[in-house]
């Protein structure tokens, strides 16, 4: 239950995040469906293929193509006033979609009775693998890269519920709202890790 309500809230989030950025960059309605459906499904394709998970179950995922494909529809033709009156909130998307992916990423293998280190991956590769290739198809420097502390806390998703301490359902939507909180608080205080300056000769 708790699987499928987060692989829901993390489409639903993330091709709303994929079709706002097409819309950005100018994209036609082509291009806001690829954005849109790679930023909805890029994070499990590439946990699937490295925890052996089958790929062609995202095909078997009917409605949530749908899904993806209806959001990023609906946010293409609504009017430029109103998504430019809600532009302050677009990050909300991207942290929605984070919180939700990786905890479900983290979920899937921790199911397959992998090790810490592949939970914490496959729950960090879930949550910022379509964000990434969203920013890459859109020409831009990923989230995960910057100097933002993003991926740490799809990170904290996979140590927690690798830890086992998390047995309640509501005790998973309670961490899902944490991560979210986190991300949102660090993006506004502005908490970074700290950067190397490199220096050209």
């Amino acid at each position: 239950m708790v699987w499928d309500s987060l692989n829901v809230i993390g489409v639903i989030a993330f091709a709303a995040s994929g079709a706002l950025t097409a819309l950005e960059e100018k994209y036609d309605l082509f291009g806001v469906w690829v954005l849109g459906f790679v930023a909805a499904f890029g994070g499990g394709v590439i946990r699937n293929l490295l925890i052996g998970e089958p790929i062609l179950s995202l095909w078997e995922q009917k409605t949530l193509l749908y899904t993806a494909f209806g959001v990023s529809t609906l946010l293409f033709v609504l009017p430029t006033s109103w998504l430019l009156r809600g532009k302050g909130t677009w990050v909300l998307f991207d942290a929605i979609g984070l919180g939700a992916f990786s905890i479900q990423g983290a979920l899937t293998a921790a199911e397959k009775g992998l090790p810490l280190i592949a939970v914490a991956i496959a729950a960090i590769l879930t949550g910022i693998g379509g964000g990434v290739t969203r920013d890459v198809l859109a020409g831009r420097k990923p989230l995960v890269f910057r100097k933002e502390i993003y991926a740490t806390w799809a990170l904290l998703a996979g140590v927690v519920i690798q830890a086992g301490v998390l047995v309640q359902e509501w005790q998973l939507y309670l961490l899902f709202t944490l991560i979210v909180i986190l991300r949102m608080v660090s993006l506004r205080f502005h908490w970074h890790f700290p950067q190397r300056p490199f220096l050209k000769t």
